[in-house]
């Protein structure tokens, strides 16, 4: 009894599509007897297989690292943290993203190695509290759409994984709707190392 309970407990899916086609399969021995009760049976038990197979198919979907669907959905590959190293696996849209803490409050970051500084849109430096530091000049920041006005100011800490950086300058720029916030190369140099290995960006942080 014992096993059957386990059984049903890490394969819910099979559990259901055995007594799917059993209901399919006792509805065609009744056919004869009772067609109306065997025509209900056989439809719970195509209804049921049919559910058994769009659900297995959406589950595949959501945990494959580069999925599309998960991609669609907003599934990013989890990153996971092994030792000392973070391990940020590639998405389907071919970047490397992470959901990063800002002064507490958690932002989507792309990670992008050719860019000098961090980045973050208005919105989202608003809802961190980050605001133009009075020490730090503007600047012009070149970007995939052209040259771009920004102020800086600095984030108190921004973690993921096992990656911890504090007072760090960010990027924000003073007009324009670009939503996607950007961890540089000023949050990577600060790190001991970092390395891509086949579809996965391995950081190692300092101490």
């Amino acid at each position: 009894m014992s096993n059957l309970v386990d059984l049903a407990t890490q394969y819910p899916l099979l559990i259901v599509a055995v007594v799917a086609i059993l209901f399919a399969t006792a509805g065609w021995m009744l056919e004869r007897d009772h067609p109306a009760r065997a025509t209900l049976m056989r439809r719970f038990g195509y209804l049921g297989l049919i559910a058994v197979l769009l659900l297995q198919v959406g589950i595949s979907a959501m945990e494959a690292e580069k999925s599309d669907a998960a991609f669609e959905f907003g599934s990013r590959p989890a990153v996971t943290v092994k030792g000392r190293e973070t391990i940020v696996p590639l998405a389907s849209d071919g970047h490397f993203w992470v959901e990063a803490q800002v002064n507490g409050q958690s932002q989507e970051f792309l990670i992008d190695t050719g860019a000098s500084f961090t980045g973050m849109s208005r919105a989202a430096a608003g809802a961190a509290g980050i605001s133009p530091a009075a020490d730090l000049l503007p600047l012009e920041l070149e970007t995939a759409n052209g040259t771009i006005g920004a102020t800086i100011g600095r984030a108190r800490t921004l973690s993921f994984g096992g990656i911890t950086v504090q007072n760090l300058e960010v990027a924000v720029p003073t007009s324009g709707h670009d939503k996607t916030n950007v961890i540089g190369m000023n949050l990577l140099s600060q790190l001991a190392s970092w390395r891509v290995e086949g579809n996965k960006l391995i950081l190692v942080p300092k101490g």
